[in-house]
C-alpha cells in the first residue's frame, strides 16, 4: 500500500495551492492501494472551517477536504 502525506500551509482561497493539493489528494484517495493523509498548518487550517460560504460556481475547499480524506479517516 502506498501512503502519501499532504502538508498544506496556504490559505484556502487567494491562491490555488491548497485547491490543487486537495484535487491531487482526492484523485489518489480514489485509487485502490492508496492511503492519503493530510496536515493543515498555519493559514491552511482555515480549509477545515465548517459551513464555508463561497460564491456560486466557485470551488469549496471544505467539501474537497472532506472528499479527499473522509474515506481514509
Amino acid at each position: 500500500m502506498a501512503r502519501t502525506l499532504f502538508i498544506l500551509n496556504d490559505p484556502p482561497y487567494g491562491t490555488e495551492r491548497s485547491y490543487n493539493a486537495l484535487r491531487l489528494a482526492g484523485s489518489l484517495a480514489r485509487r485502490e492501494g492508496q492511503e492519503v493523509a493530510g496536515f493543515l498548518l498555519g493559514d491552511a487550517a482555515a480549509c477545515a472551517k465548517r459551513n464555508q460560504k463561497v460564491p456560486e460556481g466557485y470551488y469549496n475547499i471544505e467539501v474537497m477536504l472532506h472528499a479527499a480524506w473522509a474515506s481514509t479517516a
